[in-house]
């Protein structure tokens, strides 16, 4: 009769349907040394959920978290970007007018170095651009040789001359 009754908890266990009492009549004849033969594997299966429970973990857990040293990082970011922006923006308000002469000689060749600069990259890029109208028509070229081409199959399979 016992062993009708734990099977048909165990049934009810396997399905979810058991009260925190019936799981526990079943860990009680579970962990008895005499246990139906067709029911030892359950007998495993109640061991190690009881040496699991005792179990405990020893390690200790850091609760230190590396987010705070980021934050610190980015504010610093922050911060120091601002004071650059800011200090470039309050120099450009005093302009060219307080630099000495030997400052705005510099300046003046630099500008001029600079803009014979861009203009020899504006003269290569324009000759890119030549370059790119060349190749641009060498590619219609080729479009036009392979309509000639597919008249060509096109007449061959005509005439049927292969």
């Amino acid at each position: 009769m016992v062993l009708n009754s734990i099977e048909k908890l165990l049934e009810k266990y396997e399905n979810g349907e058991t009260t925190l009492k019936e799981e526990q009549h079943l860990k009680h004849y579970f962990t008895q040394e005499e246990v139906a033969p067709h029911l030892e594997s359950y007998k495993a299966m109640f061991n190690y959920f009881q040496v699991t429970k005792q179990e405990q973990f020893t390690k200790d857990v850091p609760l230190k978290s590396r987010n705070k040293n980021l934050y610190k990082w980015i504010s610093v970011a922050a911060v120091a970007v601002l004071m650059v922006s800011v200090f470039t923006f309050t120099n450009k308000e005093e302009g060219l007018g307080s630099l000495n002469e030997e400052q705005l000689l510099a300046y003046n060749q630099t500008k001029e170095a600079l803009s014979l600069l861009s203009s020899k990259f504006n003269d290569g890029a324009s000759s890119l651009n030549a370059l790119t109208l060349a190749s641009q028509n060498l590619e219609k070229g080729v479009d036009h040789m392979s309509l000639i081409n597919e008249f060509n199959t096109s007449t061959n399979k005509i005439f049927k001359t292969n």
